[in-house]
């Protein structure tokens, strides 16, 4: 399970150096992009800042209860469930990537809309290590060591995702300015 979790965050990682090729292949020309960037509402930072949230929030629950009601009640394959978490991660980066493409506001404002975007994983993050702080046996002799890891792990994977969030949403390069050299 930690390779799997090392795989994860290495994955996570490569899709941050190379930040640029993918938010290349994601065109401007994507209709939620024409969406986002027609409203008026989406250019203010708070505004699209709680989107942001509400859609990480949807995109998170959603994968809890596809895991829970589909893949653990269904399906008695083991290592479903990690391909599930991948699609997930790929379908929240894309549209990371959109929110990424349709945002047209300052540098700052860019920055505050993915810091209160991405916020949601931090108030994840603070819920998991309070439960891992005040993890307690069920029973006397009921051994936490599974439920403590299984709180770690999600202590990294909101970790990393809040991280990635905000790099790709909050970080700006202006790619519409055309340079000039003489």
């Amino acid at each position: 399970m930690t390779f799997i979790l090392l795989i994860g965050t290495v994955g996570v990682i490569l899709t941050l150096f190379f930040i640029k090729p993918l938010t290349g292949k994601v065109g401007s020309n994507h209709k939620l992009v024409h969406k986002l960037k027609d409203t008026k509402w989406f250019q203010n930072h708070w505004l699209a800042g709680m989107f942001l949230f509400i859609v990480n929030a949807v995109l998170f629950f959603s994968t809890g209860l596809i895991l829970y009601v589909f893949v653990l009640t269904y399906f008695l394959i083991p290592y479903v469930h990690l391909f599930i978490m991948l699609f997930a991660a790929i379908v929240s980066i894309f549209l990371w990537i959109l929110i990424y493409k349709a945002w047209q506001g300052t540098k700052i404002n860019r920055l505050k809309m993915g810091f209160i975007g991405s916020s949601f994983y931090i108030v994840l993050t603070v819920i998991f290590v309070y439960w891992l702080l005040t993890l307690k046996p069920s029973y006397p002799g009921d051994d936490t060591f599974m439920g403590a890891i299984g709180l770690l792990f999600s202590i990294i994977v909101t970790s990393v995702a809040f991280i990635t969030c905000f790099v790709i949403t909050g970080f700006y390069k202006n790619e519409n300015k055309q340079r000039i050299d003489i």
